[in-house]
This record gives C-alpha cells, structure tokens and sequence, in this order.
C-alpha cells in the first residue's frame, strides 16, 4: 500500500492522465474540459494542497485540495478524489480522504463540504460514511452525467475540529 504525500512536477503527467480518466467517464466530476500539459499544470498548482499516492511504481490516485468559499467561510474547503481505473477498490481512495483530512486540518480549514457526491458513487458513499462524514440531503438531478442523464447528488461535510 502506498503513502501519501505532496505532489511534485515530475508528477503532472501521471496527475493529468488519471484526472482526465475520470472527467472522461462523465459519472463523478462536473468537469467536461479535459487538462492539457499547461491547463493542468495551473489547474493542480492553483489548489491549495494536492496529494499524490504511488503503488507499484506509479501513481493511483490524487486528490486536490482547496476553500469551498470565500471570507466568513473560507475555514470551509472541499477536496476532489481521483483514483486510477484499474486500481480501484484496494483502499487507494480511503488513504487519500484520510490524508486530506490531515492536511485540511493542519492547513486551518475547520470543516471539509462535499458539494456534490454524485447518489450512485456508492463506493464513495460508504467510505464517507465510514469515516464520519455527515450527509446533507439530495439535490435532485444536481448532475447531468456524460449521457445527459440528470441524477441525483448529496452533499456531505465533516468538522475538522
């Protein structure tokens, strides 16, 4: 299992194919642009934070950190999680919530807001769930998925302090 840590330059490639892979499917992230070499390096250096995670040699996943406001809720960030498709379900994604949860804490955010978790992201769900994140609600048809399909969202948050 691999650790978390920071990204760096070298990582930008690896960063942007697994981005892309998930703006591609069209069933999680609102993003439709896919990131270039340039648009993705200024898109992970804007983030607050970006964790990279290495298994096997290579990157399986990262997650980018970053306020959900401005002002009187700037103590609010929101975070994105993005794992490779071929090495889902081996605990790369928990390992990434975890470290986010860290790093937004010794960052000085007081609570972690998912805006939209799409309903059927059960994986993802569960493993907010699990770690003690609280639900929102449901806004429905909150996301039109690749097809054009409108379904459902639920968004989530957790205090960090």
């Amino acid at each position: 299992m691999g650790t978390v840590r920071r990204y760096s330059g070298e990582d930008l490639p690896a960063m942007i194919a697994i981005w892309n892979e998930v703006v591609a499917e069209g069933m999680a992230f609102p993003q439709e642009d896919l990131l270039d070499e340039e648009t993705g390096a200024a898109f992970f250096a804007a983030q607050t934070y970006c964790g990279v995670t290495e298994d096997g040699g290579g990157l399986s996943g990262l997650y980018i950190l970053h306020p959900n406001n401005v002002g009187r809720c700037g103590h609010i960030c929101n975070a994105s999680y993005a794992v490779a498709s071929g090495l889902r379900g081996r605990g790369t994604g928990e390992r990434l919530v975890r470290d986010c949860l860290e790093q937004a804490g010794a960052l000085g955010f007081r609570i972690l807001q998912f805006n939209a978790v799409v309903a059927s992201n059960t994986r993802a769900r569960r493993l907010y769930a699990r770690l003690g994140f609280q639900p929102l609600g449901v806004i429905p048809g909150g996301f039109r998925r690749k097809d054009g399909q409108f379904v459902d969202i639920c968004p989530y948050y957790i205090a960090l302090c």
